[in-house]
């Protein structure tokens, strides 16, 4: 049986695995959302793409990349980055296509560059449906993780494993029950970054 000090490993291990593969995601997603936006004929391929991704199965995905990158916390990460890809292109390709096209020519109009277009009208304008795939990814992100530990990655899908082996429901329910609320936690954390960001005259919308 596992011990406080050891749940709280896990704990720390599976958001370190989430926070990451989400971070990595954002990081490449949005820009390319935001260029798919601005080059619909490449949306289609991209899109595909991501989705494609999404239809393999984890535990097939984390066995494929064992070969490349052995086991442990680069496979996991990599996957769940791929994972994570999907809503955050996604909704940053929805959020940029309903930006008010009259906003943005009105900024034209008072000679704003393209970039700042983009940081002073785009963004806070799309700010909610891109924080809404910011979330999604999290929460998938995190069910997702708990498969980690099927590579040596760690984080609270050894309790479940461990749990599963041992038929032991105490055990399963250490690893799932930490998760579920890891999962509640994050995605209202998030909500309420996405409520201060949002500027006020948008937070209705």
């Amino acid at each position: 049986m596992f011990g406080v000090t050891g749940l709280g490993r896990a704990l720390l291990e599976h958001l370190q695995l989430t926070a990451v593969a989400v971070a990595l995601a954002s990081a490449i997603g949005m820009p390319l959302g935001i260029h798919i936006a601005r080059h619909r004929f490449l949306a289609g391929p991209v899109l595909a793409v991501v989705s494609a991704i999404q239809t393999v199965p984890s535990v097939a995905l984390l066995g494929f990349l064992i070969p490349v990158l052995g086991i442990g916390w680069k496979p996991a990460v990599l996957a769940l980055f791929l994972y994570a890809l999907l809503p955050i292109v996604r909704n940053t390709f929805a959020a940029i296509e309903q930006v008010d096209a009259a906003a943005v020519e009105a900024a034209r109009g008072m000679g704003m560059t393209d970039a700042q277009i983009l940081w002073r009208v785009t963004l806070p304008q799309s700010l909610p449906v891109l924080m809404a795939g910011i979330r999604t990814s999290t929460v998938w992100s995190v069910g997702v993780a708990t498969l980690a530990a099927l590579i040596g990655a760690g984080g609270l899908g050894t309790f479940i494993f461990q749990g599963i082996a041992m038929v032991n429901t105490r055990t399963i329910l250490a690893g799932a029950i930490p998760a579920a609320l890891l999962a509640l936690a994050l995605d209202a954390t998030l909500a309420i970054a996405q409520r201060v960001a949002t500027p006020r005259g948008l937070r209705a919308r």
